[in-house]
C-alpha cells in the first residue's frame, strides 16, 4: 500500500512511472528498487519506507542497502543508455503524511 501511495504522489507531481520493484541480478547481491520514475530529462530512483515517523524511515535505509540500490540503479541506467540526470530519493510514509527526501542516497 505504501508503494502505491508513493507512485500516486509522484504522478501528481508530473512523473511517469517507468518501473516498480525493479530487480537486477537476483541472488547476486543486487537490490530491489521500489520505484523508477521520469520527468523530462530526470530519472529518479525511489526507496519507499512506511514507518511511524520520518526519522525511523530515513534510518531504515542502511549503508549496505544503499550500496546495493546504487549498483542496481547504475545497471538500469547502463541498460537503457540514459544520458540525462538521475538521482536517488526516498519517500517516507508516516503517521503525519508523506515525506519526499530528494537526493537521499
Amino acid at each position: 500500500m505504501a508503494e502505491w501511495r508513493a507512485r500516486w504522489y509522484l504522478r501528481l507531481r508530473g512523473f511517469r512511472i517507468l518501473s516498480s520493484r525493479y530487480i537486477t541480478g537476483r541472488h547476486t547481491g543486487r537490490a530491489e528498487i521500489d520505484i523508477i520514475a521520469r520527468r523530462g530529462r530526470l530519472i529518479v530512483f525511489v526507496e519507499v519506507k512506511r514507518r511511524p515517523n520520518i526519522t525511523d524511515g530515513f534510518y531504515a535505509i542502511t549503508g549496505p542497502q544503499a550500496i546495493r540500490l546504487r549498483r542496481s540503479a547504475e545497471t538500469y541506467l547502463t541498460k537503457i543508455g540514459w544520458t540525462g540526470d538521475a538521482r536517488f530519493d526516498a519517500i517516507i510514509i508516516c503517521n503525519d503524511g508523506i515525506h519526499w527526501i530528494r537526493g537521499a542516497l
